[in-house]
């Protein structure tokens, strides 16, 4: 019914086919319940402005899609590689506080909708620095080192963020800052106002975003 409408949106700062077949098939098999938005503020060079540029972008796009969508009660959210830290981001600007505050069971909301689904796929939410959290670098330290120095250079402020080289006036770097509520900032809040929180990653041949960054778990516990 119009008034159960839910939105799903995905963060992807990438190629635009990449959730094409995703969100076809989600109009395809729920057209009556929900509203697929695919972000499209973060394409290209965009995605090495930084985790928290890109978060305003995607927090605007957001909110420009509920200014036009009344008829929406719940949102999601499904994200991909760095467009998980992007969605991280953008839900801490759009969380509200509960309006409750004799329940202390209530849940804040973002930006007065239900939080049902955060969903992230191969994000490397621990970042690329440390040993073996990206294959590609073959898990030598000195190798990382070198890459943590160089990487701006590349991926400017992004790279910055991804390797933890960004602290400055004394503030701790941005993803570590993400682990909790910072400031006016509500990470943690934002992410447990959620129904259902979900991390992929890949158990091996993942050479850009290893287990243990996007899974959030040691190796030790990678499956057999």
């Amino acid at each position: 019914s119009m008034v159960d409408r839910r939105m799903l949106a995905s963060a992807r700062p990438d190629s635009t086919n990449d959730w094409q077949y995703a969100a076809n098939e989600f109009v395809k098999q729920l057209p009556d319940d929900v509203i697929v938005h695919c972000s499209e503020k973060n394409m290209n060079t965009l995605t090495l402005d930084g985790v928290d540029v890109m978060g305003e972008r995607l927090a605007d796009e957001v909110l420009d899609v509920i200014s036009r969508k009344p008829e929406l009660t719940k949102i999601s959210f499904l994200a991909h590689s760095v467009g998980g830290l992007v969605a991280r981001y953008a839900i801490a600007k759009l969380y509200r506080h509960p309006n409750s505050t004799f329940d202390s069971k209530a849940e804040g909301t973002i930006c007065g909708l239900e939080a049902v689904n955060f969903i992230t796929v191969a994000t490397p939410h621990l970042g690329s620095r440390g040993n073996k959290q990206v294959p590609l670098l073959f898990g030598f330290i000195t190798i990382e080192k070198v890459a943590s120095r160089v990487i701006h250079w590349i991926f400017r402020r992004t790279g910055r963020h991804l390797f933890l080289t960004d602290s400055a006036e004394g503030e701790p770097p941005l993803l570590q800052r993400m682990v909790e509520d910072y400031g006016n900032l509500y990470f943690i809040s934002a992410l447990r106002a959620f129904k259902r929180r979900v991390a992929y990653a890949n158990a091996g041949c993942d050479h850009i975003v290893g287990w243990r960054t996007s899974s959030i778990r040691r190796n030790t516990e990678l499956p057999k």
